[in-house]
């Protein structure tokens, strides 16, 4: 308690941690806009699995012919490092903190911010579950 001229102040009481968001577990995202070629975009699909903190996914469509992601979860973080084999035999690397939303109607939504390992760039993507009762178009 703090003391003011009228007397002492209540401290304030925290309010209730959120929930995390439900798990990532057997979900399909996807990017809801194209990045520059050679990268993730809308056709790209990402399956993830979670378990005890682990999360992992493998992706591919459009640009990209497969992609893996490894990393961990906290609360609503996912940490995880990522590399991917694109459509002109490259290959590319790379890093990504990202943070789980749940949306109001149950899907689930990730704020990625990442960075090339393998070379310059860095930015900001959403990619989502896809609407309930449509099918996202196949890679």
């Amino acid at each position: 308690m703090s003391t003011t001229p009228s007397g002492p102040t209540p401290e304030p009481k925290p309010g209730p941690t959120p929930e995390p968001a439900p798990s990532l577990d057997g979900r399909v995202l996807f990017p809801v806009a194209d990045q520059a070629a050679g990268q993730v975009g809308t056709r790209t699909r990402f399956r993830y699995r979670e378990r005890d903190g682990r999360v992992w996914a493998e992706y591919d469509g459009g640009d990209i012919l497969r992609g893996h992601l490894v990393g961990t979860r906290v609360g609503d973080r996912l940490d995880f490092r990522y590399v991917q084999l694109r459509a002109d035999g490259t290959t590319a690397s790379g890093h990504c903190v990202s943070r789980v939303e749940a949306l109001p109607d149950g899907r689930l939504r990730l704020h990625e911010t990442w960075r090339w390992e393998s070379g310059p760039g860095s930015g900001n993507s959403v990619v989502e579950e896809p609407p309930r009762g449509t099918t996202p178009t196949a890679p």
